[in-house]
């Protein structure tokens, strides 16, 4: 089993798709004028301009939610893999990655608001409902809908349940092992993963408001606790700062692990860590109530860099400052460095671990695990979310409330049993789930670009009423030559 999964993995993550996600961010950003540096400030200022609705949910808490689909296991233990098989150099391709995206995650979530649907007192959207309307081609929205069931629901989940189990399990011990048809497990991860999925149902069977008003109150908070401890070890070390610098900028280009390890390592964790691209965050960015679709386009816009360029980079700083960490050959066993003992996975969160133990003792490797459990356990519910709503496009007009129950349960299951498997086929698995829908996502954003512009011609839109100076912006598609955008259309009927 772990043979096959590696090869169907070598064979997603070849390098064309390396390629294609950096291609198609390179293309928005030509094309969007670099929207990601343009509108820099605007984004900011539309982040923290919050508005309540009675429908949907506000552009914050859409941030909110994407944040905890992009703030992961990603974060810290995808980053100790790129160095770890990359070396320091997968870094400056994880920040090329990010800046990139952000142009990627401006057009999906622009063309998710642009083509979301209400439901009820919810908006629903996404890949799905954007390739079906724009594309005109139902069948391909549907392998797109199924494909992320399947990982969102199955796959993705165990990732970051996994992080979790290890880093409770390096702070406090295995305890005692426990014997069981399926194999030896630590007494610690199964109580982890219990935990986990205890508190994971009550959550998810809340619906999206109890997920928005969970993560809007976590994401921020453990994100800005995690940077502002990255920044007093970065600052205890000050003087190391510019060894670092120069070693991530040489390796990326003359790199020890060699340089299309260091591309494909930084490309392939940048993915996964902010999800440019991959077709996740505009699920949430649909779910918002905004003016204008370029609006939320934006406010994604700077979760990318939000995600990579400040949460990824201070767990870096951390590892590449305190030297824990190994670079492995492409032959097993073999180092092309080695600072820290063999046996140290480096597929899990005990490089920062590590890291953290070494500069600041006090806080020791229970922070990195508490950490870790908030930023993986929401994006779970994410992926819980993103799950839901492909479920709901694939049903539309009939009632799901029987397949959304098995995917609750099923999601549970994945989340306990990743907690306790080992790391290297979590990680095999989940980045299986990342690469069909980046496949998948990709072609399709470029195909529409291509065939009816609509992104470009809703940022043409809002570009033309900032510089008019209006207080409230409007959307019509139809006078931008947009066609079934039927949210939008219905609101400017009424």
């Amino acid at each position: 089993m772990t043979s096959l999964i590696d090869f169907v993995n070598g064979v997603i993550w070849s390098p064309a798709l390396v390629y294609l996600c950096l291609g198609v961010g390179l293309f928005y950003s030509i094309t969007t004028r670099f929207v990601q540096v343009r509108h820099f400030f605007e984004m900011w200022r539309l982040l923290f301009s919050r508005k309540d609705s009675s429908s949907g949910i506000s552009s914050f808490q859409a941030l909110a939610v994407s944040l905890s689909g992009r703030v992961g296991t990603g974060n810290i233990a995808g980053v100790a893999a790129a160095i770890g098989f990359g070396g320091p150099g997968a870094i400056f391709w994880m920040w090329v990655v990010a800046f990139f995206g952000a142009a990627t995650a401006y057009a999906e979530s622009t063309l998710a608001q642009i083509y979301k649907e209400e439901d009820g007192n919810e908006f629903r959207g996404g890949p799905a409902y954007y390739l079906e309307k724009a594309m005109g081609g139902r069948w391909y929205a549907w392998i797109f809908a199924l494909a992320t069931i399947f990982a969102c629901g199955v796959l993705l989940p165990g990732v970051q349940s996994n992080s979790i189990g290890n880093a409770v399990e390096a702070a406090l011990g295995p305890v005692m092992m426990i014997n069981s048809a399926i194999g030896t497990f630590s007494f610690t991860k199964i109580f982890t993963g219990t935990i986990i999925a205890v508190t994971l149902g009550f959550i998810i069977f809340g619906g999206v408001q109890r997920i928005a008003n969970f993560t809007q109150v976590v994401v921020p908070f453990m994100a800005l606790a995690y940077v502002m401890t990255a920044l007093i070890i970065v600052l205890l070390n000050i003087n190391e700062v510019p060894r670092v610098f120069s070693m991530i900028l040489k390796d990326a280009f003359s790199p020890m692990a060699g340089f299309g390890a260091a591309i494909g390592w930084g490309v392939k964790r940048g993915v996964y860590s902010n999800e440019a691209g991959q077709g996740t965050g505009p699920h949430a960015a649909a779910a918002a109530s905004v003016e204008h679709p370029t609006q939320q386009g934006l406010v994604q816009s700077a979760s990318i860099y939000i995600d990579t360029l400040i949460v990824c980079s201070a767990t870096a700083f951390m590892i590449l400052i305190t030297d824990s960490y190994n670079v492995h050959s492409s032959t097993e066993n073999l180092f092309l460095l080695q600072n820290i003992p063999a046996d140290v996975n480096p597929h899990g969160p005990v490089f920062t671990q590590l890291a953290v133990e070494s500069a600041l003792p006090g806080l020791d490797k229970l922070f990195i695990a508490i950490a870790l459990f908030f930023f993986a356990f929401t994006t779970i519910l994410a992926y819980y979310y993103i799950a839901e709503t492909n479920i709901a496009y694939v049903a539309r007009g009939i009632k799901a409330n029987g397949s959304i129950f098995v995917l609750k349960l099923v999601l549970v299951f994945s989340a306990f049993y990743g907690t306790i498997k080992e790391a290297n086929v979590a990680w095999a698995m989940g980045d299986i789930g990342v690469g069909l829908m980046a496949w998948l996502n990709i072609i399709g954003i470029l195909v529409i670009s291509f065939m009816s512009k609509p992104a470009l011609k809703a940022l043409a839109d809002y570009d033309k009423q900032k510089k008019l100076g209006v207080t409230e912006y409007k959307f019509d598609p139809i006078k931008l030559g947009i066609r079934g955008a039927s949210y939008w259309e219905k609101k400017n009927k009424k």
